[in-house]
């Protein structure tokens, strides 16, 4: 496993973390099975994985409690715990630029932040994340007393924010201002909008950078066929993300991305899961990405792209063209 500075908080984070949300279950991603989720966590863990994401939204904190209970049976060196507290009320997702006010009161942060303690059975936790995050908090900052006041209290170790789906720009002013030890974003070979502006502004100040949805919650593991979509039981989030017209044109787009790369490399067949969390990884200021896994054979599959060397400069220009901005996570959004 190799590992990278997590900003500037002096953390050494595997580049490939463990990300949390189908862990919680619910149906959001199919079906789970608790125990083999620990046994999936534990196996990260011992294979040099040190940085698990979750929130108190996945599986209404089941995920949390499930990482708890690997945490419990874990004896080796330190893990890092990032998890996110979400607004008392979302904002509409078409909602450009919401009031921040109200969003996170403090005495509502203070008891998510418990919560989340009691869940994971932890005394602090390494990174607390605003689950979303909206520009108008660098006028409206009762969010960042909250925060601030948690980390003098032993609560919370560093303190980030999760940047609202394909809005990259949200975060570059608060890049710019150093508050945040970290911004997670969107980032994947259809979502590269990142690199322009918030990824030299992370740089710059220091933050951290946490690649979120790197195979486009599945499409770019590059097994789906025309007969996926029709597996994906009532409750999947993948039947919202992906209804209507566009899961044939997510497969005409994969398809079209495959064949390309295997012009460029001269292959007979492209592993697009190895492509896709390798293409995370190399942009310099990705501090880590954080693929979801609900299985050991799933963590096998991730684990082995670390240490892999960067695209070289040639591939990433001719994936430059693949860049495909569009907001399937909100399912109000025509697009």
């Amino acid at each position: 496993m190799n590992y990278r500075t997590f900003g500037s908080t002096g953390w050494n984070v595997s580049e490939i973390g463990f990300g949390g949300w189908q862990i919680g279950g619910g149906g959001a991603f199919g079906a789970v099975d608790d125990d083999e989720s620990v046994r999936t966590l534990l196996e990260a863990w011992e294979q040099g994985i040190n940085l698990v994401d979750t929130a108190q939204m996945y599986g209404k904190g089941h995920s949390e409690e499930v990482i708890g209970r690997a945490l419990k049976e874990w004896s080796g060196g330190p893990i890092y715990i990032a998890t996110k507290v979400q607004p008392v009320q979302w904002p509409h997702p078409r909602e450009d630029d919401p009031e921040m006010a109200g969003r996170y009161p403090a005495e509502y942060v203070r008891e998510q932040c418990e919560a989340s303690l009691r869940r994971l059975g932890v005394e602090a936790i390494d990174l607390y994340q605003l689950h979303g995050w909206f520009p108008k908090g660098l006028e409206q900052t009762e969010w960042l007393e909250a925060l601030r006041q948690l980390k003098r209290e032993g609560k919370i170790r560093e303190f980030g924010v999760s940047i609202r789906d394909y809005r990259p720009e949200d975060g570059i002013a608060l890049a710019r201002s150093g508050l945040a030890a970290s911004q997670q974003v969107v980032y994947n070979l259809f979502e590269q909008r990142p690199a322009d502006e918030l990824f030299p502004a992370c740089m710059d100040s220091g933050t951290a950078v946490l690649a979120r949805v790197p195979f486009d919650e599945g499409s770019l593991i590059g097994n789906w066929t025309a007969d996926t979509y029709d597996t994906f039981a009532p409750g999947d989030v993948r039947r919202v993300y992906f209804k209507g017209e566009r899961f044939p044109k997510t497969l005409e787009k994969v398809a079209q991305l495959k064949a390309a790369l295997a012009e460029a490399l001269q292959l007979p067949e492209i592993n697009m899961a190895e492509m896709a969390l390798r293409f995370c990884l190399s942009h310099e200021a990705v501090s880590c990405v954080i693929p979801g896994m609900k299985n050991r054979s799933e963590l096998s599959a991730n684990l082995r792209v670390s240490g892999m060397e960067p695209l070289n400069p040639e591939l990433l220009e001719l994936l430059r063209s693949f860049n495909w901005p569009r907001n399937f996570h909100n399912p109000d959004t025509v697009v």
